[in-house]
């Protein structure tokens, strides 16, 4: 590891706290607005997910309050319960926006917005704080976050689950900044949230539904920790660089400088809107199904065998273990290229409609899964390229080879529609009475800096409350 040095930690939170909306690029602000456009559709989508209301109940009986709002609901908590059920929400179908990209321009598996959406809404709702203040706040949090990510490295196969440290981290910064906290006082909020960082994917092999709690969790630890410094709880003085501190914790090979490169001048975050609700390291093999079925002159019943071509590192992760057929649990699905490609060559697409009990007890995917096969044929440098073999019962043989999957700003962008689509659908999915005000909620959420608060949002977004649709006189 680099020269550890308080001055990178400095350097960050003077960034994160001073930095105003005005500052900001216009094209960060774009996607932001993209982000949380699709953070709030998969959270909406992620009522549908079987354990959600357990969740919900488990978190009130933790305490009352009217800070803030669970995502679709008029329910209210605090906002540290409501950013933790929040983040559950989005993260339930593994649908929402992934990889950090930072300076260099390197990538990292990640799942920032997750987390840093969930605790703006919390607080910009408790605060009163107007919509340019929480842009602003999340625009400045994804990018503490992204550079985080990139300094500090990660290896998706470590055993860690970075959704419950560097989220830690990126919730405690973006909470800084949202309740008012001085540098000082950020600096022990950081500290204080790497005392509460951890998390692993043990549950992930397992296809478990704690799954999604690390990110959850630090939805919550983030918030609590900004405010146990704001009341005066101190932490390490440098924890981020310094001995014991994130990057000698949590980091692989890490390189604190990378955190400052640019810094002020470029802007950070997820940079990977998702086409389907799975695994990022399934997509690549999944999308490669749907592309053999997409044009109609092949069918999935056409189909005697197939083998999907993967790395041998993927093959041996968590997405590489066979869906048993019977199995219903979502998790187990979510995390596996045999189900995903499955799912793909019956449906095109894997969507969390695909994902529920019901839809995973279909007799088709059961008969489907028993004609493929996973192969570790790739070197493993190519951890998102796969390929596919198809065998037809005619006897042709097609293949199918997809080097880098669809939603990466950078190399494979969905376009604006496409997400607007996924937007839409989740809603469908979810809430039939918010697909009927979907086009006013996407004018709200597209148009958020214009908002004197999150008042309206929030009530939109409640399928229980009724709703004029009046956003069409704002337009320009």
């Amino acid at each position: 590891m680099a020269n550890p040095t308080p001055d990178v930690l400095d350097a960050l939170l003077e960034h994160l706290l001073e930095t105003q909306y005005g500052q900001l690029p216009t094209a960060t602000i774009q996607r932001v607005n993209q982000r949380l456009l699709d953070s709030v559709g998969v959270g909406l989508a992620g009522h549908r997910a079987d354990d959600i209301a357990g969740l919900i109940e488990a978190a009130q009986a933790w305490g009352h309050g009217d800070e803030a709002t669970v995502l679709g609901t008029g329910i209210k908590l605090p906002a540290t319960s409501a950013a933790f059920v929040n983040a559950a929400l989005i993260r339930s179908f593994d649908f929402e926006p992934v990889e950090a990209e930072g300076p260099a321009g390197k990538q990292v598996a990640a799942h920032i917005s997750g987390t840093t959406v969930a605790v703006v809404l919390a607080l910009a709702e408790a605060t009163g704080a107007t919509g340019e203040e929480a842009l602003a706040a999340l625009a400045l949090g994804d990018d503490l976050a992204a550079r985080l990510a990139i300094a500090g490295g990660f290896d998706v196969y470590s055993g860690q689950d970075n959704t419950g440290t560097l989220n830690a981290l990126a919730a405690a910064g973006t909470a800084s900044r949202m309740l008012g906290l001085d540098k000082a006082q950020a600096r022990h909020a950081i500290g204080i949230a790497v005392n509460q960082a951890s998390g692993n994917v043990a549950a992930i092999f397992d296809g478990a539904n704690g799954f999604k709690l690390p990110m959850a969790f630090a939805a919550r630890s983030g918030i609590s920790a900004a405010q146990l410094a704001k009341a005066g709880m101190k932490a390490a003085d440098d924890p981020l660089t310094g001995k014991h501190g994130y990057f000698q914790l949590f980091g692989i090979d890490a390189q604190p400088e990378l955190a400052v490169a640019d810094l002020g001048v470029s802007f950070h975050g997820d940079c990977t809107i998702k086409p389907f609700a799975s695994c990022r390291a399934a997509q690549p093999s999944l999308q490669a199904c749907a592309e053999l079925v997409a044009d109609g002159t092949v069918g999935y019943k056409d189909i005697e065998c197939l083998t999907v071509h993967l790395s041998e590192r993927t093959l041996n992760g968590f997405v590489g273990a066979r869906f048993e057929a019977g199995d219903t649990r979502t998790v187990a699905a979510l995390f596996s290229v045999h189900a995903t490609a499955a799912i793909a060559l019956i449906h095109g697409t894997v969507r969390p409609e695909h994902l529920t009990a019901s839809a995973l007890a279909d007799p088709e995917l059961a008969q489907m899964l028993g004609r493929i096969e996973l192969a570790g044929t790739l070197p493993n440098s190519q951890r998102l390229t796969a390929e596919i073999t198809a065998r037809l019962r005619s006897g042709e043989v097609r293949h199918v080879r997809v080097e880098h999957p669809d939603g990466n700003i950078l190399r494979t962008p969905l376009e604006h529609d496409q997400v607007v689509e996924k937007f839409s659908k989740n809603l469908e999915f979810s809430h039939p009475e918010l697909a009927a005000r979907k086009d006013a909620l996407q004018h709200q959420l597209e148009h958020l800096a214009s908002a004197p608060d999150l008042t309206d949002l929030m009530a939109a977004l409640d399928p229980a409350r009724n709703f004029t649709p009046n956003y069409q006189e704002q337009l320009p």
